[in-house]
């Protein structure tokens, strides 16, 4: 068998044939007393980059990358949900505790370094966790079963084609050289993708001026000394991939950061390296992802999920695909981050709320959604506007898009007068923010955002068991709440924010403004905000700091194109509110063990699909299995690669 792609995705399903081999060879010992005919297994690895950490985790790269993740939440290795126990390997936490008492010579002198300093809490470098991710693949080498080989091909596979005499397939490499299977399967990760056509009219018109376009990429592989210091530099979006681009131009050209003994928020200053561009951070909000909270754990320990739970989402499961996000699922949400918002403002704050209202707002929250005193949502209003503080209200819109807070300014037209002006108003809420943050669960905001962090989990599962309707999936979950609760829970460590206040501070980082314009205009890339009051920014740099589409149609991705183009696999098409059909960004499958549908529709034997191409069927493919996982979405990765071992040795 094949599998393409030798990240943590694919190391996951090797991890998972092995387990299940031994297990089946200790059961035909058991029952014979003797080593049974088990049929031998040679597993192929295909993939360009080193197995374990694959294209994203290559432990070369920069110490500047860090994990969206702290030490104590990602793990190649299952804990939970699978029947056949490990042959090696560990969680990562458990790694890091391993390697600081007992070193492993592959460690490098950075390795040691950072290992040294970072705690349970910690985040750690990409680096380090591909350093974990080899370890792990090393150790499964020395694990392997009798009967089974592996054999490693550090190649691209370009073409999986159906051998009709043998009933399997011919996996083709750029080399050349073609790997006969019985099975394949497919854990491509990130893959190039086509420039969307707003982005190649940019690109191409900024190369007929000479002006530099920088198009989304991962970010160690993209060579930032060609932007040159002291020049202008716009960076289009504000998520993870902003605070890369952030740390290569500033840290990574001799900056450092240094301690001001003030509090949160105010905790850094920045002294410059001398080769630091100038630059302008725009996206649709106008201002950067929320920081995480400082936590001890993955989600906040005083937030419990009460009317998400475990019934309701048995209630939802029971409606099949008919339930909505909207209808179903977001009321159980909302009021689930109401408590949480109000319940730590209320301990942490007592004079913001009246004696009282939690509970004549539990009781509200138990009620129905609409009544004879008028709707559920104005019966909140007023309950809120009797009993708590003016401007301790939860606003979860205004939590999403904070500079919406801002009054337009006399005419109407800007709530802005200056670039000066906005860039303060951005600096007051990173410096919240990053309080906010310290606070960690004595923060009601950050609370508020637990609690959706924690629905994220429970609807994830929701979406994997398709349960919700298609519609719902196209206009609702992924028309607003998925951008919503990604720039409140999907956000950086807390530190990215401190140092990001600090640059504002030093006047190497500004801002473009909510809804930016981009153009090219008398030979520079321009962007304007309607939010602001003053001249465009002028710049002959354009960073996108997006990471690739993952898309199935517009991937760049040889072996992608030549397995649509072959009739193997298709993107999956969903009907939309008004009947008209959508072509997702991932693949068609069948149910699991994921199976790639054909042309026909009909689920193509022997090939499966595991990670980001998933992304119709699932939500959220992009993160690490969890250690220890609350929720079934945590190690959901986990079961996929266990059901795909299943049905590869059954």
């Amino acid at each position: 068998m094949v599998i393409v792609g030798a990240g943590p995705r694919g190391t996951s399903v090797m991890e998972r044939l092995l387990a299940r081999y031994a297990a089946q060879a200790e059961t035909a010992r058991d029952a014979r007393n003797a080593a049974g005919p088990q049929a031998p297994l040679h597993i192929h690895l295909v993939d360009p980059y080193p197995p374990g950490p694959g294209h994203v985790w290559r432990t070369e790269q920069s110490r500047l990358y860090l994990m969206n993740t702290q030490s104590f939440f990602p793990t190649l290795v299952p804990d939970q949900g699978v029947a056949a126990a490990p042959l090696a390997g560990c969680s990562f936490n458990a790694w890091r505790e391993l390697m600081r008492a007992a070193p492993d010579p592959e460690l490098s002198t950075g390795d040691r370094s950072e290992l040294a300093a970072l705690a349970a809490t910690g985040f750690p470098g990409r680096a380090l966790y591909g350093r974990y991710l080899s370890w792990c693949f090393a150790r499964l080498l020395e694990n392997v079963p009798h009967g089974v080989q592996v054999t490693i091909h550090r190649g691209e596979a370009k073409r999986v084609a159906r051998d009709h005499a043998t009933g399997g397939y011919g996996v083709e490499l750029v080399s050349g050289e073609t790997l006969p299977a019985d099975k394949v399967v497919l854990a491509l990760g990130h893959v190039e993708s086509r420039l969307g056509p707003a982005q190649r009219a940019l690109r191409d018109e900024a190369r007929a001026q000479g002006l530099s376009y920088l198009p989304p990429a991962v970010p160690n592989d993209v060579d930032w000394d060609q932007l040159p210091a002291g020049e202008t530099v716009l960076v289009r979006g504000m998520g993870l991939n902003f605070f890369d681009v952030l740390g290569q131009l500033t840290e990574g050209r001799g900056g450092r950061f240094e301690a001001t003994g003030r509090g949160p928020g105010d905790a850094l200053a920045y002294r410059a390296g001398g080769r630091e561009p100038v630059i302008v951070g725009a996206s649709r909000r106008g201002t950067p992802y929320r920081a995480k909270a400082e936590l001890a754990s993955y989600y906040p320990a005083g937030v419990e999920l009460r009317f998400l739970c475990e019934e309701a989402v048995t209630r939802i499961r029971d409606m099949g695909a008919t339930a909505g996000f909207d209808h179903d699922i977001w009321p159980l949400l909302h009021r689930d981050t109401l408590w949480a918002y109000y319940t730590t403002l209320a301990r942490t704050s007592p004079g913001a709320v009246a004696p009282g209202f939690l509970d004549e707002l539990d009781a509200l929250l138990h009620s129905g959604p609409d009544g004879a005193a008028g709707s559920w949502a104005d019966r909140l209003k007023s309950l809120e506007a009797r009993h708590v503080a003016e401007g301790r209200a939860l606003d979860l819109p205004a939590l999403a898009r904070p500079l919406s807070r801002h009054p337009l300014r006399p005419g109407g037209k800007h709530r802005f007068g200056s670039q000066a002006g906005l860039d303060a108003a951005v600096l007051s809420y990173l410096t919240d923010d990053a309080a906010g943050s310290a606070r960690g669960e004595d923060d009601p905001v950050k609370m508020a955002i637990g609690a959706l962090n924690a629905g994220r989990a429970v609807v994830k599962s929701l979406v994997a068991d398709r349960g919700i309707t298609q519609e719902s999936w196209l206009g609702e979950l992924r028309g607003w709440f998925e951008g919503f609760v990604e720039g409140l829970a999907s956000g950086p460590p807390a530190l990215r924010v401190e140092q990001l206040a600090a640059l504002v501070r030093a006047g190497v980082v500004h801002f473009a403004g909510p809804d930016p314009v981009f153009r090219i205009q008398d030979g520079q890339f321009t962007a304007s905000s309607p939010w602001v009051a003053d001249e465009p920014w002028q710049a002959r740099h354009l960073v996108e700091a997006l990471a690739p589409a993952n898309r199935i149609q517009g991937t760049a991705s040889r072996l992608l194109n030549n397995l649509q183009a072959d009739g193997l696999v298709r993107p999956r098409v969903m009907l939309a509110a008004d009947g008209g059909p959508v072509v997702t960004s991932g693949l068609d499958v069948s149910a699991p063990p994921y199976r790639p549908l054909d042309g026909a529709g009909r689920p193509a034997e022997g090939l499966y699909v595991l990670g980001l191409q998933l992304s119709s069927v699932q939500w959220g493919t992009a993160i690490a299995a969890q250690a220890n996982a609350e929720y079934r979405s945590g190690y959901r990765t986990i079961l996929d690669a266990d059901a795909i071992a299943a049905d590869i040795l059954a």
